[in-house]
């Protein structure tokens, strides 16, 4: 049987940098006294300096602005937005991949969100847009969350070990600042210090460039059901994401690590691609497996250049580490609801 790579990767984010506008403007939600020191406080410990949305920032909380003082978006306003704006995304990260050049040759179209769903949806959307063939067969992967890159992926590598002359395009598209909250508890308004939107786009294929995928693994993570969970509401998706999610980690995954590997061991590992889900999340994964500082560089430097986009995110990070030629045996891994943890050992080539 043979084997999947990732041959290429595209990317793209929405033109507005909301990050410190957003930030700032939220802390006259709080409840607390001095909220504005807090959430500078925060913003500074989060290590990100950009977080990008199709929302123009200057009309945040102003009367007409997507959110409004006391007059915060439906559910319906919230998905229309997206029907309108997802596609346009995910169009964008499939150009950065140059699907026009391999357009005829696609098989199959897998498509990843848990921001946004509509049909006919995105994936007749990117058939009709780019002229794909009619014959494609296509997957939708909804609402996994974090680690639907993962699974989007696996599906992918499947395919092409029982179909090896298929080519996957592989699609991540996600909006994630249309489901903010006007919360007034410190510990609700956390979570909204971190999202951004993005879209990811993979071609894989059994050409043996780029990044082999080699085995992928699933656990469920200690008693942390609740720390992690996305449900949809009447005023958007509520998203829970406690505090503690880090502190489950930090106590669970070092009991985790040969399902998380797959039987191979910490030292095997060269490159380590984690889905950086917050600051406090990549601390609790390095100190669980005993990286050096440098280990999650990549992860780091995505989590400050964009944030978190939830699906999207640890591929920028698979990018990165495809664009500076790095090679070795790596461990991706992303988390979700569950508490679980989704995790693809790959082979970085060339």
């Amino acid at each position: 049987m043979g084997e999947a790579f990732i041959n290429r990767i595209g990317t793209a984010v929405p033109p507005f940098d909301v990050h410190r506008t957003f930030s700032n403007s939220l802390a006259p939600l709080l409840s607390q006294k001095n909220s504005r020191a807090i959430i500078s406080r925060l913003v500074d410990r989060a290590q990100i300096d950009h977080r990008y949305s199709f929302l123009d920032p200057e009309l945040f909380l102003k009367p007409d602005g997507f959110y409004q003082p006391g007059h915060f978006p439906d559910t319906l306003k919230r998905m229309r937005f997206f029907e309108q704006q997802a596609p346009v995304l995910a169009a964008r990260a499939l150009e950065d991949l140059d699907l026009a050049g391999v357009k005829d040759d696609i098989t199959h179209l897998i498509v990843a969100c848990c921001t946004g769903f509509y049909a006919p949806g995105i994936d007749v959307d990117i058939i009709n847009r780019f002229g794909l063939r009619p014959t494609v067969e296509r997957t939708m992967i909804g609402f996994m969350g974090c680690y639907a890159a993962v699974n989007a992926l696996k599906l992918a590598r499947h395919i092409v070990r029982s179909e090896p002359n298929a080519k996957v395009a592989v699609v991540n598209v996600e909006l994630c600042t249309i489901h903010l909250q006007e919360v007034h508890d410190l510990d609700q308004m956390l979570c909204y210090l971190i999202w951004g939107d993005g879209a990811s786009a993979c071609l894989v294929s059994s050409e043996p460039t780029g990044i082999e995928l080699q085995s992928f693994h699933s656990v469920m993570i200690g008693d942390g059901a609740e720390q992690l969970a996305w449900r949809i509401g009447q005023s958007g998706f509520d998203i829970v994401l406690s505090g503690k999610v880090a502190q489950t980690l930090g106590h669970s995954l070092p009991g985790a690590i040969q399902s998380v590997l797959g039987g191979r061991q910490v030292r095997d590992i060269a490159l380590w691609a984690i889905h950086p889900g917050g600051r406090a999340i990549l601390d609790a994964v390095g100190r669980a497996f005993g990286l050096d500082e440098g280990a999650l560089g990549e992860s780091r430097s995505i989590l400050r250049r964009f944030g978190n986009m939830s699906s999207a995110t640890l591929v920028f990070v698979l990018k990165e580490m495809l664009e500076r030629r790095l090679k070795g045996l790596g461990c991706a891994m992303a988390f979700g609801p569950g508490l679980a943890a989704e995790s693809m050992v790959f082979q970085a080539a060339n």
